[in-house]
């Protein structure tokens, strides 16, 4: 269970979540070949050194029709033109395998550094046409079939679900979409950034916060974004001759101390009726927790100082509570209502602004927070750093927590 080998993180780069690629006649590649510059330029590595890339991306192929998105490293640098290279997906959660994937071959011994890039394009089509691609993560002609909107369709279920479990009120949702908004205007990255709300934005107000589907409001919601993130991996030995060329510690480059992957049926009712009965909606997310926790060291995850979370809807960021921990279950509305999760709160949640309020470009989403965390550690994160923060976590899924990832990373 443990992590025998330590993996660095040794600098990376993210795009600005507010452009939209297509409307500056930009694309796939330019996107990838931005964010990889930009984060060899900020980490003061050369293409030469990368002996290995990893791309996560879910849905290029629909919203672009793009595959082999891995070929670009090659195209992007002529140092890279002979490298191993692979793309992976597993939707939401698709720059987190990658992620993993560049871990295994570092621990392996195969490669001492490795380019991880997640990145999604998804601005380039009408709202209808990027729900129903985005619905490519559902179980295609089973579940969501008599819906407009697959996702929001899904995730009422989950609120209905806790509603028949433990109770919900919709309030403690919109007070989660408040306070990620909140945060991404500390944010020189966010999507929403420059948005403004009316004081009734996060009521039941169908004027000023109507309604998706069900009891999901728009509000709510995670955004459809265009972005990249990109982060650089190294072993011990690599991690120490980086050190002295920076003229840094090399206990002050954070690395990735603990890791967890869990994975459910894909379909949602499947991994509903499996928990029912039970307290937690989602055994196997509760789990990936405890995975994490027991390989990087720590008992509890009131331990750690933060978290970067899944809030494609307000809902997951909700059921992430509780699930993690840091509330019995059904309570997560406890951690809400104390202010526990604000940014001057004691735990921390998104304070990015999430999917929700920094924008969710689906493959790039793993490894966006995976760098937020990175930067948090070494108290990089301008006006969203938490105060002290030395180890904070990840909670990464995809579809509805088919695929689930977490990281813990620390200095």
């Amino acid at each position: 269970m443990s992590t025998n080998h330590p993996i660095y993180i040794l600098g990376g780069s993210q795009t600005d979540f507010q452009r939209n690629w297509s409307r500056e006649g930009l694309g796939l590649f330019d996107m990838f070949k931005t964010v990889l510059g930009d984060a060899l330029k900020s980490s003061g590595l050369s293409p030469d050194q990368i002996e290995v890339g990893h791309v996560g991306n879910f849905v290029a192929d629909l919203f672009t029709g793009q595959g082999l998105i891995n070929g670009f490293f090659g195209q992007a640098y002529p140092e890279l033109a002979s490298i191993p290279t692979s793309r992976h997906e597993a939707a939401c959660a698709s720059g987190s395998i990658a992620i993993l994937s560049a871990m295994r071959d570092i621990e392996a011994g195969h490669y001492g550094l490795a380019c991880v890039v997640g990145l999604e394009y998804m601005r380039n089509v009408d709202g209808k046409t990027g729900a129903d691609h985005l619905g490519a993560a559902t179980w295609r002609g089973v579940e969501a079939t008599d819906c407009t909107y697959p996702w929001p369709y899904m995730f009422n279920q989950i609120i209905d679900e806790y509603d028949s479990r433990h109770g919900i009120n919709c309030d403690h949702l919109s007070m989660i979409s408040e306070i990620n908004y909140t945060n991404a205007r500390n944010n020189p990255n966010a999507q929403t950034r420059h948005w403004k709300f009316d004081k009734q934005s996060f009521t039941d107000s169908n004027q000023f916060n109507p309604v998706i589907e069900g009891r999901i409001r728009r509000q709510d919601c995670g955004q459809i974004t265009d972005g990249a993130a990109c982060i650089f991996l190294a072993n011990e030995a690599t991690a120490k001759i980086y050190a002295k060329q920076q003229n840094i510690r090399l206990e002050h480059i954070p690395q990735i101390k603990g890791w967890g992957h869990r994975s459910a049926p894909i379909a949602l009712q499947t991994k509903l009726d499996m928990s029912k009965g039970q307290q937690f909606l989602f055994p196997h997310v509760n789990q990936l927790m405890k995975d994490t926790l027991t390989r990087a060291g720590f008992n509890d995850v009131s331990q750690l100082d933060g978290l970067e979370t899944h809030d494609c809807f307000s809902i997951t960021e909700y059921m992430a509570i509780d699930h993690i921990g840091l509330t019995a279950p059904g309570e997560a509305w406890k951690a809400i209502e104390g202010g526990r999760i604000t940014l001057d709160g004691d735990f921390p949640i998104n304070p990015s602004g999430g999917l929700i309020g920094l924008g969710h470009p689906v493959g790039a989403t793993g490894v966006r927070m995976l760098l937020d965390c990175a930067k948090q550690v070494t108290g990089k994160s301008g006006d969203c750093q938490i105060k002290g923060a030395k180890n904070m976590a990840t909670f990464n899924l995809g579809g509805s927590a088919t695929t689930c990832n977490s990281f813990i990373v620390g200095c």
